[in-house]
């Protein structure tokens, strides 16, 4: 109970006016879990005739209809919530976490109805898994089956406590220190105009975006993560060095590795995967990512974002079955695979991170230097790496199993734990001087 009310103050924090609309959403879906998951057992005495078992087989008839009925009335209530808010205005009035708490209960209906998780009978229960703050807002998507043990069994210890504190000063680091740092000049290049900009400085800002919505996303994963941990929880790990990745398929399974995980299970495997043909499975892609984009945003250039990585996973698969990708990975490190990872994903985080389609032209114009410049100031880009490449180095660090490495072997040793709590005071001054940059993520 604690818990649940300190999350619901939380949220209200946040926004108090769609608290009400959370606390309906928790209170239908477990009302709809709890029909959904209604199974009766009957038993057939021995000697029992034909009539009896055939009033048998109506009842359990009768039953699954209704569950059936009862679930697709709790997706349509769910999708179309989710959609009324969304889409509806162009999405300029959307609640908080709506996006990941809907997702969230959408797996725990699937899942009971599917018969893969037992219903849950206590509302406080339920509600928990729903509400809880670390993850209320972005996420980690988190399947009830995760959580049910440690909703009525967790290990609340000071050495939780203490590896909680250390995970969250690295992600509040990984944010304020660098997301939100890298992220000025991608503000600076927006201010100037698109038109205004080199295409040196155009990669640059490109990059810096790519890096900003990395270590903002990431930041706030662990952060949720070391909450977690405080509170006796275990958050599952949601992004796995994914500048290190060596194809765009790898990038997606090491990027927001919990909500790839909600359509694989969810959309593509029902669909039918790649066990239907290669030609049903580029489909089946083709519908993922689609949905990926339209749950990410209403406006075009999200789905052109997706479009761009549905065509890359495509053409790798193509280049894989060809025999070509085995021979790309021989170089040494991997390093044109990785190149290439490099190159494209900052041209498609570009088309995620600019709405107007317009303004998406001209900025990929100057990219590759087919749009002509207005008043562009030479050495621009210098001025950029005078000012941020500091900023750049320690995103390119931070980007490989390195630090990760060096926290998990030295994490309880004195010298880092000096390190992670002058870090976490650095934050607070610099949020204190420089006022709050909320998570991007929110705006989904």
């Amino acid at each position: 109970m604690t818990l649940l009310s300190g999350s619901l103050i939380f949220y209200a924090y946040g926004e108090t006016k769609y608290l009400p609309l959370l606390m309906i959403s928790i209170l239908a879906n477990h009302f709809f879990g709890l029909h959904i998951g209604r199974r009766e057992r009957y038993r057939v005495e021995r000697g029992a005739d034909t009539g009896q078992k055939s009033g048998i087989r109506t009842n359990r008839n009768k039953i699954n209809r209704r569950r059936k009925a009862v679930f697709t009335i709790a997706i349509l209530y769910n999708v179309g919530m989710l959609a009324a808010f969304k889409y509806g205005r162009g999405g300029r009035y959307l609640p908080l976490g709506i996006s990941f708490y809907t997702f969230q209960m959408l797996s725990y209906l699937i899942d009971v109805y599917q018969g893969e998780q037992r219903r849950e009978p206590s509302f406080l229960k339920f509600a928990t898994y729903v509400a809880m703050f670390p993850q209320l807002l972005s996420g980690p998507l988190v399947g009830y089956g995760e959580m049910r043990g440690s909703l009525a069994r967790r290990e609340f210890s000071a050495k939780g406590v203490q590896d909680g504190l250390k995970v969250f000063a690295m992600g509040l680091a990984a944010k304020v220190l660098l997301a939100d740092r890298i992220g000025l000049l991608w503000q600076e290049v927006q201010v100037t105009g698109f038109e205004s900009i080199s295409t040196p400085l155009a990669w640059l800002a490109a990059i810096a975006y790519s890096l900003k919505i990395y270590f903002d996303f990431y930041g706030y994963s662990l952060m949720a993560m070391g909450l977690g941990r405080m509170l006796g929880f275990s958050l599952p790990e949601n992004f796995r060095n994914p500048y290190m990745a060596t194809s765009v398929r790898d990038f997606y399974r090491r990027w927001h590795m919990t909500l790839g995980g909600w359509f694989r299970k969810y959309v593509y495997i029902p669909l039918g995967g790649n066990r239907r043909g290669e030609y049903r499975t580029v489909c089946h892609l083709l519908a993922v990512w689609i949905l990926t984009s339209v749950w990410h945003g209403s406006t075009g250039n999200f789905l052109i974002w997706g479009m761009l990585l549905w065509l890359a996973i495509v053409i790798e698969r193509q280049l894989e079955a060809l025999g070509v990708m085995a021979v790309l990975e021989k170089v040494p490190g991997k390093l044109l695979c990785r190149l290439f990872v490099w190159v494209y994903i900052p041209i498609t985080w570009v088309c995620f991170g600019i709405t107007d389609i317009g303004q998406l032209q001209v900025f990929l114009g100057r990219m590759f230097h087919v749009v002509p410049g207005i008043r562009v100031s030479a050495g621009d880009w210098q001025k950029a790496l005078d000012n941020y490449g500091v900023l750049f180095l320690a995103g390119a660090i931070a980007s490989t199993p390195l630090l990760k490495n060096l926290f998990r072997r030295f994490k309880d040793s004195w010298p880092v734990m000096a390190l992670l709590a002058a870090l976490f005071w650095l934050c607070v001054w610099r949020l204190q001087m420089e006022g709050h940059n909320p998570f991007m993520y929110l705006n989904f």
